[in-house]
């Protein structure tokens, strides 16, 4: 048996843009991808916290320092600038493995700056 937990979150971060026309993704700081344990082309669950509106793409890694998280393709009309997102990544654990599991966790402020970063 697999239990399902969650790996990397980032908490209230901010939709920097949208690019309908473009393969559907989530584009990612890689400041902010790294805070969170977030890998390149991993699936992610985004909620957005200003509607309600959830959906499931994968990581682009954006360029360091930017702070940015863009949405793209299908994934763009899911959120509009400023919206306030969740990203969510999980992973497949053995009941064993789940006493020493920790997430990764990153608190954003509303300009995607890290207020607050822990594991467990």
């Amino acid at each position: 048996m697999q239990l399902r937990l969650l790996k990397s979150k980032l908490h209230m971060g901010a939709c920097t843009g949208t690019n309908l026309h473009y393969h559907g993704s989530i584009t990612i700081d890689e400041d902010l991808m790294e805070a969170a344990g977030l890998l390149p082309y991993e699936a992610v669950l985004i909620a957005n916290v200003s509607t309600g509106a959830r959906g499931e793409t994968y990581v682009l890694k954006g360029e360091r320092g930017k702070k940015q998280m863009e949405l793209n393709g299908a994934m763009a009309r899911l959120a509009t600038t400023g919206d306030r997102l969740i990203v969510l990544a999980f992973a497949m654990l053995d009941p064993k493995e789940v006493p020493h599991h920790k997430p990764k966790v990153a608190v954003l402020d509303s300009h995607n700056g890290i207020l607050e970063q822990w594991e467990g």
